[in-house]
């Protein structure tokens, strides 16, 4: 009698789509759909009374002593100087009356964008994937151990690196065009850093959270790019923050789905 062929075991990068791009594009489709469900609309405005509150009060109470902190620095600086006799008097109060106070407004908007990042991550994501696991995926079994104080961390560590980072490379923006390509790569940063987390923390064991955070390192953060340049559009302000939660969290839930088949 023959026996039965013994079944081939498969290698485990086999096993995952290698299509990084066709990956990407379908969590992104997937995501539009799920954006239009009434919960996920619903969901769109935590973030954003977040952002528009936190950006008041920093603009009540921190504006003017920032204003009045950088003309200070910029009269004691060798840069007075040297503009003076350049740009004219007339000049220098246009610096102090229009340039200085947009480069303060321009430190203190970050601060409440990614405070409304956070947001999403801590509170609005377990939402998102309560919503996703009901409904789109279903079979994806939630394995995650410490999902809070994992998503809480995360979003502490990479809000807190993205603050300094963008105040330290601030004056790189007087080169032209790194003032564009700065804002990419530190919401690229942020993007993928905290939502990739946030994404996997609760149905991803930490086994697979490692396997997934490697072998899908390059859709991530192709993920994060595209958020990234579609935030230098103020008005993707409004929807951004949920929406790629959808992104990351679709994304996410296929990896999970592909590694355990």
């Amino acid at each position: 009698m023959t026996l039965p062929t013994p079944l081939k075991t498969i290698p485990h990068q086999e096993r995952l789509p290698s299509n990084t791009s066709a990956l990407v594009s379908q969590a992104f489709w997937r995501a539009a759909r799920s954006q239009l469900h009434p919960s996920m609309i619903f969901a769109l405005f935590l973030p954003v009374i977040v952002t528009i509150v936190l950006f008041s009060i920093l603009l009540w109470f921190g504006f003017t002593p920032l204003n009045e902190w950088l003309i200070a620095q910029f009269d004691q600086s060798a840069l007075s100087t040297y503009a003076d006799p350049w740009v004219g008097v007339a000049g220098l109060l246009w610096l102090k009356s229009w340039l200085i106070p947009f480069i303060a407004l321009f430190m203190l908007l970050p601060m409440a964008g990614i405070a409304g990042l956070a947001v999403t991550a801590v509170w609005i994501m377990p939402w998102v994937l309560s919503h996703l696991s009901a409904r789109n995926y279903p079979d994806v079994q939630a394995l995650g151990r410490h999902a809070t104080l994992l998503s809480v961390w995360n979003a502490i560590w990479v809000s807190v690196v993205f603050l300094l980072g963008w105040l330290i490379t601030l004056p790189l923006w007087l080169i032209p065009p790194l003032g564009l390509i700065l804002s990419v790569f530190w919401w690229t940063f942020a993007f993928t850093k905290m939502m990739r987390i946030d994404a996997l923390v609760d149905h991803a064991s930490p086994t697979e959270r490692k396997t997934i955070l490697h072998e899908r390192s390059r859709g991530f953060w192709i993920i994060g790019l595209i958020c990234a340049l579609v935030n230098l559009f103020p008005p993707a302000w409004i929807f951004l923050p949920v929406f790629s939660g959808l992104v990351f969290a679709h994304y996410s839930f296929q990896a999970i789905r592909d590694l355990r088949q």
